[in-house]
């Protein structure tokens, strides 16, 4: 007689039968580059941990510094997966670069959701390099009803 913990061997494995229950998605930005990005760690309701590892492709100079672009859109990437929606883009953001980064430098980010009212979100994103902060800033997020390039934004349409 098989015992209850053990596997049948000729039996096919569901996955999904071992996968948390509580398990969060990720539901936006599917199609980003995760090398320029960085990679989600951790990801709770309105909470994220990523990690960006430095590349060549980043260095702006002889020196090795890693052009703040790539920290900006490593920490927005993790503003936008902490939101999790569809449909999720920034209007705004205020942000501060407090100390450089350099090739070969991992940059761990977090990401938390602190105000959600109606379609608004706001996120605030820390980036760190060891126990040095490098990054703080504040996302402003907004969830539209659909994708912003299918939106009508304007009317460009004349009444004759």
């Amino acid at each position: 007689m098989q015992e209850a913990n053990e596997i049948d061997e000729d039996s096919e494995l569901d996955i999904n039968e071992y996968k948390d229950e509580n398990q969060v998605i990720i539901n936006t930005h599917e199609r980003v580059n995760l090398d320029l990005n960085g990679t989600i760690e951790k990801l709770e309701s309105g909470y994220v941990e990523s990690k960006l590892v430095t590349i060549p492709e980043m260095v702006a100079d002889d020196l090795g510094l890693v052009h703040g672009g790539f920290i900006f859109s490593a920490a927005d990437f993790a503003a936008m997966v902490a939101v999790n929606e569809k449909n999720v883009v920034l209007v705004a953001s205020e942000c501060q670069f407090l100390s450089p980064v350099k090739f070969g430098d991992v940059v761990y980010f977090k990401a938390k959701v602190r105000h959600k009212e109606g379609r608004k979100r706001n996120v605030n994103v820390t980036g760190y390099v060891l126990d040095i902060k490098v990054f703080e800033g504040e996302f402003k997020t907004v969830v539209t009803e659909r994708h912003v390039l299918k939106l009508k934004l304007l009317d460009t349409e004349k009444e004759d």
